[in-house]
This record gives C-alpha cells, sequence and structure tokens, in this order.
C-alpha cells in the first residue's frame, strides 16, 4: 500500500483471560502500509486536529505515567498503530463505555501490528476501531470528520447493547469481592458464580425473588390487604370498573383521593390530590391505559418516599420532589418544559440519568394536573405564574441518613410480607425521621424489581452502594462464588491427565465438568465431541447449576483466538511449553515469545491455588515466578535440580522412584502407587496412560486435598467408565 491508509486484516475477540489482560479485549490486526514511514511528529497539522476532536486524550498517561503522557508521545511522535489504540478508547470512553487498558505492538511483517483494546462489548469495540480508523485519517487528510455524531452512534450502541447502570453496580460489586459473573443474555439477566455456587440476577430482581411474590406486588389491592392484616398502615381504597364508579368510590373514601392502575409500575397513570368528579372520571381512563383494573385511593397528607429494602435492611432512601415551570408570557407549556426541565442535566432518556425527560404525549397524567389548572400543553402562562407539570415519579433526592429506625422497620416488613427479598416500597409520609403511624402516614406500594439508578445517582444528595448491598445478600462473606476449576495447558499432551483428574473428582463424589480435546463431559457422561475446547462449549460447563468442579484442557491456539473460558483457577497445570509451529496465521513471533504467552495459565492460578509445574523443562518450571499461590514440581526424576531446590525450599513435589509414584513435602513422603501393579502396568502397557499422566494428575489431586488412597484406586480404575 502506497496511500496512507490503515487496513484491518482481523479482529479477534478474546473474551477470556489471554495474554494481554485478565479481562476481555478486541485484538485487532492492522496493516498501516506506507504509514510507518510517518510517525505523528510528521504529519503537518494532525496532532492538533487530532487533539481538538477528542480534547479527552489529555488524560491518557499511555507509558510516560502521566496526565498528558500520550500527548507527549504524539509530540516526539510515535505509530498509528499506537494512535489506533488511543483514539479508539477515548471513543468507548465518551460512549459510556469506560475501558482504560490498552496496547499496541508489532507483529513482525513491516507495518502490521496488533492493536488491542479492553471491551465490555465486542461490537461497540469493533466499531470504536473503525471509527478510530476513519477519524485518524480524516485527521492525517485535513477532512471533516463528524466526532459529535459518531461518539452519539456509539453512545447508542453502548445503551442498547451494554448492561445497564443497574445491573452493572451489581456486577461490579461483585467483581470487587472476586466474585465472577458471566452474561446469560443480550438483556440484563446475569450470572454471579459458577456452576452449583452461582446465583442469578435480572437488574434488582434475583433468583431469591419468587413469582408468587412477584404476583402479589403486581396486585396493588392484594398487596393493601396482606399489608393491613400484617399492621402496616396503608391507606383506604376501592377497585372500581367504570368513571361513574370512580366518582362514587372516592365519594365514599372520602376527598381528595388518588386513582391509579391496581398493576402498574414507575408512578404510571398515576393521578394524586383529586376532588372533582370531572378529574376522577378524567384520571380513571388514564389509569385503564396504564394496568388491567383502576382503584381510588383515600390521598394521604405528606411526601412520596422510595425505600429500597434489601434481605432485612433499608439501603437507601429518596424523596420525591414536584416538577414546576415558571411562566413567561412568551413560551408555551410545551416550550416551557423543554426550556426549564428537560435542559437539566439530570434529565435524559438514556437509563444512566437520574431523571427522565418529560413528554406530554407520554405523560397523561400531566395533561390532566394542566387541566386541573386551566391549562393545556399549548396554553402561555402569565409571566411569574407556576404551572404544576408532574407530582410523581420524580423520586431524586436522597434521605437514607434520615430515616426513622421504626419506618424503616415498617418498610422491611411490608417486603416481607409480600415475600420480595429486593422491594422498592414507597410511602407518604410528612417527615421521613418520624415513625410513620404518628403522622398518617402510609404505605401505599410494595414493587417488585425496583430502579437502583435513583440511589446510585441522586439528583441531590450521597451515592449510596445499593450493588454492594445486593451481592452481599447474595453471598455470605466467605463466600467466593467459585468451584473448583483445573486448567491444564502443554503440547498436545494434556487430554489423558485432564480426563484422569476429571475421574478422580467424579469418584470423590463431585459432578464434574470436563472439556478437552476428545470431547464435552458431564459427570462422565459425554455430550459432545467435537470443538469441546472452544469458549463456547467450555464455557457450559461454568453455567450448568449442577456442577460443583470443572477441568478444562486448552490450547495455544484457543488462548490466541479466544482467552481462557474461566477468569481464574484453583489449579493451573502446564506439562510442556508448546511452541510456535502452526500458528503463522496468529503472528505470534518466534519460540522464544511463547513462555510469555502461556505464562496466562498460571497467572489465573488463585492467591490460594496451587500451579502444577514440569520441572523437567526449564521454560515451564520457570512460570513458577507468575503464580500467586504455591506450587508443585514434578519429574520423572527425583534427582532433578528444580525439583531438589523446591523440596529444600519446604515445597511440595512429585516423582518416580523405583517405579513407585512418590508425593513428598519436607520429611514426609507418600508411595502412591506402583506401576508394577497389574492395573497400572496395563494401563501403560496399552497407552492408556503414561507415568507423566500419573504424576501430573496425582499433583493436581494432592493439590485438590483428594487422598492417596483415592488417588490410588482411580489411577487403576481409570477407562473402566464407558464415557471415556
Amino acid at each position: 500500500m502506497n496511500a496512507k491508509t490503515i487496513q484491518f486484516l482481523r479482529m479477534t475477540h478474546l473474551r477470556g483471560p489471554n495474554i494481554w489482560t485478565y479481562r476481555p479485549v478486541m485484538e485487532a490486526l492492522i496493516d498501516i502500509g506506507a504509514l510507518e514511514d510517518f510517525p505523528s511528529n510528521t504529519l503537518p497539522g494532525f496532532n492538533q486536529r487530532l487533539t481538538a476532536w477528542l480534547p479527552g486524550m489529555i488524560e491518557h498517561r499511555c507509558s510516560v505515567g502521566e496526565r498528558g503522557g500520550f500527548l507527549q508521545r504524539l509530540e516526539e511522535g510515535t505509530w498509528a498503530g499506537h494512535v489506533l489504540e488511543h483514539v479508539a478508547l477515548e471513543l468507548q470512553t465518551q460512549a459510556g463505555m469506560q475501558t482504560g487498558f490498552g496496547k499496541a505492538r508489532e507483529a513482525g511483517p513491516r507495518g502490521v501490528y496488533k492493536v488491542v483494546i479492553r471491551t465490555r462489548h465486542q461490537a461497540v469495540s469493533r466499531s470504536a476501531l473503525e471509527t478510530a480508523r476513519d477519524l485518524i485519517l480524516a485527521a492525517i487528510e485535513d477532512r471533516p470528520f463528524d466526532v459529535k455524531g459518531e461518539i452519539n452512534r456509539l453512545k447508542q450502541m453502548v445503551d442498547s447493547l451494554c448492561i445497564g447502570p443497574s445491573t452493572a453496580s451489581i456486577v461490579d460489586a461483585a467483581s470487587d469481592r472476586g466474585i465472577p459473573a458471566i452474561r446469560l443474555n443480550d438483556g440484563n439477566l446475569v450470572q454471579l458464580g459458577h456452576g452449583a455456587q452461582q446465583r442469578r440476577i435480572w437488574t434488582a430482581e434475583t433468583d431469591r425473588t419468587s413469582a408468587i411474590a412477584e404476583g402479589i406486588s403486581k396486585d396493588k389491592d392484594l398487596t393493601k390487604q396482606l399489608l393491613s392484616m400484617c399492621g402496616v398502615p396503608v391507606p383506604q381504597g376501592q377497585i372500581v370498573d367504570s368513571p361513574s364508579a370512580a366518582w362514587e368510590a372516592a365519594q365514599d373514601i372520602g376527598l381528595p383521593v388518588c386513582v391509579k392502575p391496581t398493576d402498574g409500575n414507575h408512578a404510571r397513570g398515576v393521578s394524586l390530590e383529586l376532588s372533582k368528579q370531572e378529574d376522577i372520571e378524567a384520571a380513571y381512563g388514564i389509569a385503564l391505559a396504564e394496568g388491567s383494573e383502576v382503584m381510588v385511593e383515600r390521598f394521604i397528607l405528606g411526601e412520596e418516599h422510595r425505600l429500597l429494602v434489601v434481605g432485612d435492611h433499608v439501603v437507601a432512601a429518596n424523596k420525591g420532589e414536584t416538577a414546576s415551570v415558571v411562566g413567561d408570557g412568551v413560551h408555551t407549556v410545551s416550550q416551557l418544559i423543554e426550556l426549564q426541565i428537560n435542559s437539566d442535566p439530570r434529565r435524559g432518556e438514556e437509563e444512566d440519568f437520574p431523571l427522565d425527560t418529560i413528554r406530554l404525549d407520554e405523560h397523561t397524567t400531566s395533561v390532566l394536573e394542566l387541566k386541573r389548572q386551566g391549562l393545556t400543553p399549548n396554553s402561555v402562562p402569565e409571566k411569574g405564574r407556576s404551572v404544576l407539570i408532574m407530582r410523581t415519579g420524580n423520586m431524586a433526592l436522597d434521605v437514607t441518613d434520615e430515616v426513622h429506625p421504626e419506618l424503616a422497620a415498617q418498610a422491611v416488613l411490608a417486603a416481607r410480607v409480600v415475600g420480595l427479598d429486593i422491594a422498592g416500597v414507597d410511602l407518604v409520609a410528612q417527615d421521613i425521621s418520624r415513625p410513620l403511624a404518628a403522622q398518617g402516614g402510609a404505605i401505599v406500594e410494595v414493587n417488585a424489581g425496583p430502579g437502583l439508578l435513583m440511589h446510585l445517582k441522586p439528583a441531590v444528595g450521597k451515592p449510596r452502594p445499593v450493588g454492594q448491598a445486593i451481592a452481599n445478600h447474595l453471598f455470605k462473606p466467605t463466600d467466593t462464588g467459585r468451584i473448583p476449576v483445573v486448567g491444564l495447558m502443554g503440547d498436545g499432551d494434556t487430554s489423558r491427565p485432564a480426563q484422569l483428574v476429571s475421574w478422580l473428582l467424579h469418584l470423590k463424589g463431585l459432578y464434574t465438568g470436563l472439556a478437552c480435546a476428545d470431547g464435552l463431559f458431564m459427570n462422565q457422561r459425554k455430550l459432545q465431541s467435537e470443538g469441546c475446547m472452544d469458549w463456547d462449549n467450555a464455557q457450559r460447563l461454568l453455567i450448568n447449576r449442577s456442577v460443583q468442579t470443572a477441568v478444562f484442557e486448552s490450547d495455544l491456539r484457543h488462548l490466541l483466538t479466544e482467552g481462557l473460558p474461566y477468569d481464574r483457577c484453583q489449579v493451573g497445570v502446564v506439562t510442556r511449553m508448546p511452541t510456535a509451529r502452526g500458528l503463522d496465521d496468529l503472528y505470534p513471533g518466534d519460540d522464544e515469545k511463547i513462555p510469555t504467552y502461556v505464562r496466562t495459565q498460571i497467572d489465573v492460578v488463585l492467591p490460594h491455588g496451587t500451579a502444577v509445574l514440569n520441572a523437567a523443562d526449564p521454560q515451564v518450571a520457570d512460570l513458577s515466578r507468575y503464580c500467586d499461590g504455591s506450587v508443585i514440581f514434578y519429574a520423572d526424576d527425583e534427582k532433578n535440580p528444580r525439583l531438589l531446590a523446591h523440596s529444600t525450599e519446604g515445597g511440595r513435589i512429585a516423582f518416580w522412584r523405583d517405579g513407585q509414584l512418590v508425593l513428598s513435602e519436607g520429611q514426609r513422603e507418600s508411595l502412591v502407587l506402583s506401576a508394577k501393579r497389574p492395573a497400572v502396568s496395563r494401563l501403560l502397557q496399552e497407552g492408556q496412560l503414561t507415568t507423566d499422566d500419573m504424576l501430573v494428575a496425582a499433583s493436581v489431586a494432592w493439590a485438590l486435598d483428594i487422598s492417596v488412597d483415592l488417588i490410588r484406586a482411580g489411577v487403576k480404575s481409570f477407562g473402566q467408565n464407558n464415557s471415556h
């Protein structure tokens, strides 16, 4: 290529821990062609245009390690691949998908680079890279570029494709505790933890949220009946079936009243403080449009509050505020709403804004509110006149620290009566710092799946860690949501030991999943034969709620093209150092680089976990320095120098001595089995297992606290199960 351009040769979504980082990344293989001869400081006006379009890049520290570091690199001269990395990251940040991590490295051939950026959704990152390429070329060629329009497009992608901020707050809180997460659909259904230890959330609903409780919460009349029977103060009310019946009920209950749907939510269709027949009858139609039935309730004097109950605690509370405009004698009500309400930076259409914009064609209760004031959306209020637009749905003010303990206890009781583990309890009170009954207040609704954003981003007051509260509700302080995971990598020699380890865990009584080159197995039953080390297939083990432990075989190709299918492991095994042979399409470099890739298998070992390494392979043995946990070395020869040194330091080692498999720690030795035993000898002679396979599996079993007797019995009986 002679023209100054950037060509994408391939984009690869590395979905699990990989050679770059623990987190998912998008890796772009690019060819910058002639730009290899033109670093940034040789392109006239390029740096100025780039920084003018993306001023936020001043925050990029880059390798300089300080604010403005990347801009220094631009001025000194850096290449297009590096620029692409930073521009793509900045576009993602501006679009609301902050990631931060990126790399750009030469891939081998001149002008060919691997550009890597952290991703939370591959489609967004793919588009960010493509947009970054177009922006860079426009800056080089001094062409206009619609930066704002492209960022808005990416924002829309983030809003529609990524998990919402409420769900993200729970996932992030779980991650802070080391609890892994797997997104189960294109929405907000997320699994926290693995296998049998997992929990599931759907925004603010959990796998403890029963269908019965949710059904009760949607039936406002039934909810009130149950609450009243348990001594919770609720407003008197009736279900009505016509506008005239609504007026009759209002007179029976006593004016003013509230009219609302029995099964609505988010304050839709709710009209408050109604006293006139025409208003009540009009409110009936508005409420019916939002639900299946309509309820007329006694109006409770006071202000609306939303209390978030998680388990047995009120973890956040917000107070509502009304929305009003002030007339200027010039603009219509609709125009004033845009100028005075929707212009508030706290309001927006997307989920991450604490307040919604007000559209009168969507908020029919606001139109009724205007009518009660003798106005329409097209009316022009006189200068200085205050016009009430909305009474409900603006839970914007945090009042968590003001909640009276007795009032909080009643909110918790209300959630428990309905049966919800997480609930949004709506109540009306004049003063949230006083008991409810003493001020004539009442609980008006108990909602399943409550919104969290109002508590995460209150318009006024302190954000509350509600995601953390939900994560702690799901997992006890000592729980990690993890099952024992064993990961093996080598040079085509790990299938047999993986199967043997799986057999030993099965004999221990654990429901065991196995993903290896020979198949996908669930509790020794073969589910499929092809592609079982592929990321999607391997992840099936972690999603299955029956699985109590899982064994994964991987290889260098899968590591380079998909990443590992788990985030961390209890035991990480490397048997032999593979070579770059057969991987030319992936631009791995020469064999000297391979250990820097394979170390990923050891990088992911948990601090309380174990690395099992072949002491006879110096490159494999050297990986021990990357392990956060302990190390078990193994070798055929007990006199292996690495083995001896590790033993002298008190480490655990495994070896063969005179046909006996020995596990040794300090002065203690355990004789596991003899190769001369008929059952073991048969396995070796028939090629079902090798002595190395037995060493590896015995070492892994040792790391997992499987007894010597069980290891011995397991090796002898290996292959007797038809699944293998």
